[in-house]
Formats: C-alpha cells, sequence, structure tokens
C-alpha cells in the first residue's frame, strides 16, 4: 500500500511539473502599437478646390477598419475655430474625407484615432493658396534650418 501511495504522490508532482513547463512554453503576444499616417493630397491645395485628408490606421501589421472613433480636426492657422468630422467608414485601413477651404492660409488637420484601447493623435501641417503665418513660427524656422542642414 505503501508503495502505491508513493507511486501516485511521484506520478501527481510529475504532473504537475510537465504542466508548469508547458505553461512557461506558452508566450503572450501582445498586440502593436496603434500607428497612425497622415496624408494630405495635394499639399498646397487651391482655394474651392478639394483636399483629400486620409488616415491610414494600422496595429503591427494589420489594418484598423474598426476603429471605435476617428475625428479629423482641421483648422486655419491662428483660428479659435476648429472644424470637427467624425470618419465612420474606413477600406483598407484608410480613413478619408475630402474637403474644399474658401480661404488660403496654413492650415493644420489632427486624426484623433481611438481603437482597441488606444489613442493616437498625429498632426499635419498643409496650405491651401498663399501660406498665412503659421502657429508657432519658431518651430516652422527650426525646421526649415533642420531642412537645410540636411542639403549641405
Amino acid at each position: 500500500m505503501k508503495k502505491l501511495l508513493v507511486i501516485f504522490i511521484t506520478f501527481l508532482l510529475f504532473s504537475m511539473l510537465v504542466s508548469c513547463s508547458k505553461q512557461k512554453d506558452k508566450t503572450v503576444e501582445l498586440p502593436g502599437m496603434l500607428e497612425v499616417k497622415l496624408s494630405v493630397k495635394p499639399e498646397t491645395g487651391k482655394v474651392n478646390q478639394p483636399i483629400t485628408f486620409e488616415a491610414k490606421v494600422t496595429q503591427g501589421n494589420k489594418e484598423v477598419n474598426d476603429a471605435d472613433e476617428v475625428i479629423f480636426e482641421i483648422w486655419r492657422a491662428k483660428d479659435e475655430k476648429h472644424e470637427k468630422i467624425e470618419i465612420k467608414n474606413a477600406k483598407n485601413g484608410i480613413y478619408r474625407l475630402e474637403k474644399s477651404f474658401p480661404q488660403e492660409g496654413t492650415y493644420y488637420f489632427i486624426s484623433h484615432v481611438t481603437a482597441r484601447d488606444m489613442h493616437n493623435m498625429p498632426k499635419k501641417e498643409f496650405v491651401v493658396g498663399t501660406p498665412s503665418e503659421p502657429e508657432d513660427p519658431k518651430a516652422k524656422d527650426s525646421m526649415d534650418n533642420m531642412n537645410m542642414d540636411d542639403q549641405k
């Protein structure tokens, strides 16, 4: 009887060890970060001509067509009024809007994307007709200086 009990306990311990080692081998794959790449076409538009805004949303190497919320925020530099437009549908992970502008100037575009418990809000500058003074001239000057340094 003692031999049977020892064999049973040994078997039970062995089974638990094997079970624990199998669980250690399982790797939990975490989802990638929510990536949003903006494009504005053309980057220099014309008054009252449509401009296309796109936000390409991916997570890892997969397109995100089921974002909880995508809002495009667009405004003219130094204007307190920001227009917010909700985008509902995506195709191949691309959320798109076409819009025209009645006034020349420097504008900004931010996409507010919420998907899979993450939020991303990149910003892009674009121009309609003749540029106006940007919101932060120092930032623009530093960008121009960096570009000039790259050309040397």
